[in-house]
């Protein structure tokens, strides 16, 4: 367990479930994802993200804000293959109710440096479609730099998908945060 300012970043709960599917669910949350989630899906996504606790010491931790489940950050191993593979990516998704407070930024600040001090990690990366500019606002607001030569289309997306193109940043363990 991991505890900011406001935030605490916890291993999974089986309370989570329901609002981790609520979010999965929401049109605008997953708009630059290829779909929403059903909520079997989003169990499913959660059940993994737990076992990689397990499997690697580290993970996408459930975050809290008071008490309640507001999303996830953390760090991930991408599971496609491209230039910049194998690497290690800090990722986070909030509820819209959490938008807009600085909670992506706080959080995403806290798995760099467990990712950097805790895990012994050297370079963490971060990607995201090009057209979504929040969460590039949030990379760089943690310090981290856009390598516009690691950019590159998704594996996972269809050539025809406006989401295919993706934007690379990465911060070394040695940057500013």
């Amino acid at each position: 367990m991991i505890e900011t300012e406001r935030l605490v970043l916890r291993r999974w709960r089986e309370s989570d479930r329901e609002p981790f599917a609520a979010l999965n669910a929401d049109p605008e949350a997953m708009e630059y994802f290829p779909s929403t989630l059903t909520r079997e899906r989003s169990d499913a996504l959660a059940d993994r993200l737990e076992a990689e606790f397990e499997e690697r010491g580290f993970g996408l931790w459930a975050v809290e804000l008071s008490g309640e489940f507001i999303g996830f950050t953390g760090l991930s191993v991408p599971r496609f293959t491209a230039r910049f593979t194998p690497c290690v990516e800090v990722g986070w998704r909030l509820a819209r109710s959490a938008w807009g407070h600085g909670y992506a930024s706080e959080a995403a600040r806290a798995a760099l440096d467990h990712g950097f001090g805790t895990v012994g990690l050297r370079e963490i990366i971060s990607f995201t479609a090009v057209v979504n500019t929040r969460s590039r606002r949030v990379m760089e607001r943690i310090g981290m730099r856009h390598d516009p030569d690691g950019d590159f289309d998704h594996p996972a997306l269809a050539q025809d998908s406006p989401l295919r193109r993706h934007v690379l940043y990465r911060i070394g363990a040695d940057d500013p945060r």
